[in-house]
């Protein structure tokens, strides 16, 4: 009876362990951890008997106090100042590998992207400094103009094949320069006033991690020093401090030290010699030379890959599944006090992200790619048409991250527009979320019920 119950309970638990291990390896487990954190951070902040302790967390310190010095933040500074430099410093990389190596490699495969995601930035921000040029909420004109890649790959992602493999590769690629934009218009235009001699500093350690990558250096230690000189450098500069990583990220070294010709000649003459000095029935633990054999496999496996590749590796679980789900949590817990709270109408600065990101959003990338593809500048993803590109287009309208990072910023000084601005955001994220779903299940069907078979010709 015990061993059957021992038993069952080993099976129970594997089976769990290896569902849970299947469901992180998906590409929409990103979205759904960091879509837990939000309704958890609104619970939050809305139940009377956890609010208080809701605020209290995120004004807990967090840093280093020896004696005399003291460097600490609260919960909420060092998620948004310190850790989200973690997280942009990923998305460099991910910039850096689509110029060097993906779809953005060529100018052939970029232009369309790119002109995507420029109509993407340009008419949200349009739309929304038409409501409120001029008023109170001016500052917040860049909120609209992200979309956010963990939500619209994830969603994107549960559609399976009714959706060409060509538009999931737009739309990521889309993103990606989409950050990129965002990424420049916070350096350019949500810094405090610029302390030039930092950012020359800062230049200096940006040099040194040049030299690093012109002399090969593959270790992860000097690039960790350089990262935090740059990001006190830059959190002092003025110029916001998670610009840091996207920069560093452009001198992380996206060539191999080893080729694979070299890889394959070592690893042999390693394994070879492994064989030779094998003694037995004597276990490698304890055979020094088999031990010495399999840790230069190692470090020859590791000399193989780019330190990009390395550090994305190492650091994208810890981004995906703890850094931006923390900064959800830090963010997303926006206290609705009223039904008027919830009213996105009541002002122009939440009709402004409303229809900036949910409308703006699909009408920039649309109109820009099709003028590129109609004048031949561009070419149209394959297998697709212009209604299904309408239709992935709509999920361009989700700005989760990066825009309740730019509503932080744009009112850093107004709580109160800033939790309204959040709400806009989630709500304006929902629609554009439906809307694309909705859509390409209609797109598809209408294609299922013409031709009998998945997709549309153009």
């Amino acid at each position: 009876m015990g061993f059957a119950f021992g038993y069952g309970f080993k099976r129970r638990s594997y089976l769990l362990y290896r569902k849970w291990r299947e469901f992180f390896s998906t590409q929409w487990a990103g979205g759904v951890v960091l879509l837990f954190f939000v309704v958890v951070a609104m619970l939050l902040a809305n139940i009377p008997a956890t609010a208080e302790f809701y605020h209290a967390l995120l004004e807990a310190p967090v840093g280093i106090t020896v004696g005399s010095f003291d460097f600490t933040f609260d919960l909420e500074r060092f998620v948004n100042d310190g850790l989200m430099m973690v997280f942009f410093f990923t998305v460099g990389l991910e910039i850096k590998r689509e110029v060097v190596s993906g779809h953005l490699s060529s100018f052939r495969q970029a232009l369309l992207p790119v002109a995507g995601a420029l109509g993407g930035m340009v008419v949200p921000a349009l739309v929304y400094a038409l409501f409120n040029h001029g008023t109170q909420y001016a500052a917040g004109w860049g909120i609209p103009m992200a979309t956010d890649i963990a939500f619209a790959i994830a969603i994107v992602s549960t559609m399976g094949n009714k959706v060409p493999v060509s538009l999931k590769v737009f739309l990521t690629a889309l993103a990606v320069v989409d950050d990129l934009g965002a990424i420049v218009v916070i350096a350019v235009f949500y810094g405090a006033s610029v302390r030039f001699k930092l950012l020359l500093a800062a230049a200096v350690f940006l040099f040194l991690a040049w030299l690093l990558k012109k002399l090969k250096v593959n270790t992860f230690f000097p690039y960790v020093l350089i990262s935090v000189a740059l990001w006190l450098l830059f959190y002092h500069s003025g110029v916001h401090a998670t610009i840091a990583g996207v920069l560093l990220a452009m001198f992380i070294p996206s060539e191999p030290k080893y080729n694979k010709k070299y890889f394959l000649n070592k690893v042999r003459f390693f394994l070879d010699d492994f064989v030779n000095r094998n003694r037995g029935e004597v276990p490698v633990t304890e055979n020094e030379a088999q031990v010495l054999d399999l840790r230069r496999i190692s470090v020859i496996a590791a000399d193989s890959m780019s330190l990009s590749q390395r550090f994305d590796r190492l650091l994208s679980p810890w981004v995906n599944y703890l850094i931006l789900p923390l900064f959800a949590l830090v963010n997303a817990g926006v206290q609705v006090t009223s039904a008027a709270d919830l009213n996105l109408f009541a002002t122009t600065q939440g009709i402004g992200i409303l229809f900036g990101l949910w409308i703006g959003k699909p009408l920039g990338i649309t109109l820009l790619s099709f003028v590129f593809v109609k004048t031949g500048l561009a070419v149209m993803p394959a297998g697709t048409s212009w209604k299904m590109f309408i239709a992935v287009a709509c999920l361009g309208g989700i700005g989760f991250t990066m825009s309740i990072f730019m509503d932080t910023l744009a009112f850093a000084a107004q709580p109160a527009f800033m939790a309204a601005g959040k709400i806009a955001i989630f709500a304006a994220s929902v629609a554009a979320s439906l809307t694309g779903l909705v859509a390409i299940r209609a797109v598809h069907g209408a294609g299922r019920g013409r031709s009998g078979a998945p997709g549309e010709g153009q």
